[in-house]
């Protein structure tokens, strides 16, 4: 089973995956960093950070534009991908096995996920 069947897509093109252990993590759609181009920046929370949902908790920037980043779910960051913020670059190689964002312990229950979608279905709505 692909990563892409086991994530939730937020309108923002935010992922949601579920670590299945209290623990979520976050990173941007395949279709978001096509749209961006070249990633030049990207600025990520320090760790103990917490955020409600639809609270920007980052910024990015290509070539092209700059954009923030949404929390798709309420949490503490428990992770960053520090790697990532010394070389945005590799974003454009991969955005779901390396290319994640950041990790959050999640602070509400699972109903915050009701209005996140399936990755088939998101991928409908943005094309």
């Amino acid at each position: 089973m692909g990563i892409t069947e086991k994530i939730l897509c937020s309108s923002t093109h935010e992922y949601l995956l579920d670590n299945e252990d209290g623990t979520f993590t976050i990173g941007l759609t395949d279709y978001a960093v096509e749209q961006l181009g070249d990633i030049v920046f990207l600025e990520l929370p320090e760790l103990g950070s917490e955020f409600k949902k639809g609270e920007s908790f980052g910024a990015i920037e290509s070539v092209k534009a700059a954009s923030e980043i949404y929390m798709p779910i309420s949490g503490k960051v428990i992770e960053v991908n520090e790697t990532l913020v010394e070389t945005p670059e590799e974003l454009n190689q991969d955005v779901y096995e390396n290319g994640w964002l950041i990790k959050v312990e999640a602070t509400v229950d699972a109903s915050e996920m009701n209005d996140l979608m399936e990755y088939e279905d998101y991928k409908e709505s943005v094309h």
